[in-house]
Order: C-alpha cells, then structure tokens, then sequence
C-alpha cells in the first residue's frame, strides 16, 4: 500500500510536482547552509540584530525543509538527501564568507527572489493537478517570504 493510493491525485501530475519540490528542497538546503554562514560571520555595528535574524531565518528554513521532504514522501517519492545532489538541482547559490551584513541582506534577498519563483511554479503546477495541499504549503511560504522581503529592503533604504 502506498499513500498516494489514498488521495485522489494523478500520479503523472504528482511526479511532476515532486520532481519541482525535489529542486525547491535543494535551494532551501543551500539557503539555509548560507543563513547559518551569514549568522556566524557577519560583524560590526548591525551585529546583533542580524545575528538574531539570520538565526530565525535559518530556524524557519530548517522546517520547511522538513516539510518539503515530508510532501515529497506524501506524495510517493523519496526526498534527496545528499549535498552532492542538492548541488546539481540548486539555482540558490552557495555564498562564500561573507562578514557584511548589508551584503549579506542582499545575498538573502536575492535567495528569496529564487525560492518565490520556484514556489509559484509548484502553486501552479499543483493547482492544475487538484493538489490543494501542496498550494497551501507553498502559498504559506509565499505569505511569509513576501514579508521577508518587505523588512529587508526597508533594511536596506
């Protein structure tokens, strides 16, 4: 018995999907690697601040991260765990030390931009095959990310 037995999706449309969620995984591993770089690294006056808030990007990358693995084995596949493979599917970069911190906030901002596409993607993808429950994973990642973006370019100004 397999789970997809049970929930009334084309298994060719989930394929596809998991195939995308395969490739939103390896960005969000190579994000949140970058993330806890950044928290180490980054110095001088905005320190503290952004030490905290690369700490809480990470801690909400590492879940989702979970969860995405977790849609994937939902969905009859079997998420990819090794970086090898992570770095052959990522569009998100691996960044090098990086100590500034608006350099830094705008590395994060340009991850963003890459995880929202892909997400739009799988939301449309998803919603043509009728899987609700992947939309709703990702438009809550949209709904979060939107805001991410919104502090950080005011970051920024």
């Amino acid at each position: 018995m397999k789970t997809t037995d049970y929930l009334s999706l084309d298994t060719n449309a989930t394929k596809k999907i998991c195939d995308e969620l395969q490739s939103l995984l390896a960005d969000f591993q190579v994000y949140y690697t970058n993330l806890r770089g950044f928290h180490w690294n980054v110095v001088g006056q905005q320190f503290y601040r952004l030490h905290n808030e690369f700490e809480e990007l990470y801690d909400e990358a590492s879940d989702q991260i979970d969860e995405i693995a977790e849609r994937i084995l939902m969905l009859g596949e079997t998420p990819k765990h090794n970086f090898s493979d992570y770095l052959k599917a990522n569009k998100v970069k691996e960044s090098g030390v990086v100590t500034d911190g608006k350099e830094a906030v705008k590395h994060v901002l340009d991850y963003l931009k890459v995880l929202i596409a892909k997400e739009r993607e799988i939301v449309e993808l998803a919603g043509d095959a009728g899987d609700e429950v992947t939309v709703g994973l990702m438009v809550g990642y949209l709904e979060g990310q939107e805001k991410t973006v919104w502090m950080l370019t005011a970051y920024l100004s």
